[in-house]
């Protein structure tokens, strides 16, 4: 007997009829994100395991494509988990891309809490987090995930104390990222003083550190002095979104480094909206820096 699709009787469908329909569906089941946040490297740079996250976009398991990359980093006291858990990066990224609003991209999120916070070298040089970044956990995820390697498909972005780092990575390597989108973010230390007490907050009282070493440390590390003195054009080379609440403790060097910004007429986009230090704020704000970093993946 030959089985076709007008052998159907009493409303049960022929065999042939839904294996047909179960073959249109296996495409499907590749169409899925995916989210581990619990990968693993070796850093010889830092002496330890290193911890990171990682979102893969619908679509990737069943195709060979190279996709984007977005570097989003959390804030103090959270680790890789932190947009996994709490941003729910996931849901926002998949709806992101299901609506057109971003292009489909991988997303990494490395943990800075273990071992010394924070995403820079130390001021003795002894802990470089920045160096194992660069040297170490952007070349290992860029050959083990599918991802494209050139400055124009990376992009960063991160909240707080990775708003920080977001401001820092795209300042210290604009050859390296196309946008960058720092979240309600910590500008960096304003004097010798104020950095001691915030390192003291995080269990390190600086031991025989000098002011001077300190001083020029943060003439590195503040992202206002760097807006004031790199070179407009190395800055102007990455597109930038700054996103801070109105009731947001950090409200003021973000508006400085605003100001800054206009003064020097390095373009830019500006937000403040409604809302705190918060994650509600920080979820809200997802959606618009997936947009904001598509638009240079898809060559704006």
């Amino acid at each position: 007997m030959t089985w076709s699709p007008s052998c159907v009787r009493a409303g049960r469908p022929a065999l042939s009829v839904i294996l047909y329909a179960a073959v249109l569906a296996l495409p499907a089941q590749g169409q899925h994100s995916v989210v581990n946040d619990a990968f693993e490297m070796e850093s010889e740079i830092l002496d330890s395991t290193r911890k990171y996250a990682v979102y893969l976009p619908p679509g990737y398991d069943t195709s060979e494509r190279s996709y984007p990359v977005l570097y989003l980093l959390h804030g103090a006291g959270d680790d890789q988990t932190g947009w996994v858990q709490f941003g729910e990066v996931q849901h926002m990224a998949d709806r992101a891309i299901a609506s057109g609003q971003a292009t489909p991209m991988v997303i990494i999120m490395p943990d800075a809490n273990t071992g010394v916070r924070g995403y820079f070298n130390d001021v003795t040089n002894e802990w470089r987090y920045e160096d194992f970044f660069f040297e170490e956990l952007m070349p290992h995820v860029e050959t083990k995930f599918r991802i494209k390697r050139q400055k124009r498909y990376r992009a960063v972005a991160g909240l707080s104390m990775g708003g920080g780092g977001s401001f820092m990575y795209a300042l210290h390597r604009p050859d390296l990222f196309s946008s960058a989108a720092p979240l309600s973010a910590w500008v960096g230390p304003e004097s010798a003083e104020q950095y001691r007490n915030t390192m003291r907050r995080w269990g390190n009282d600086l031991g025989s550190v000098t002011d001077e070493q300190l001083e020029a440390y943060i003439a590195r590390h503040n992202a206002v002095r760097l807006l004031e003195t790199l070179p407009a054009d190395d800055i102007s080379s990455v597109r930038w979104f700054i996103d801070c609440g109105d009731d947001d403790f950090l409200y003021k060097g973000n508006s400085e480094a605003h100001i800054v910004m206009r003064d020097r007429e390095i373009p830019h986009e500006f937000r403040i909206r409604d809302g705190g230090h918060t994650w509600t704020y920080w979820r809200d704000s997802l959606p618009v820096v997936l947009a904001f970093v598509s638009q240079a993946f898809h060559q704006y």
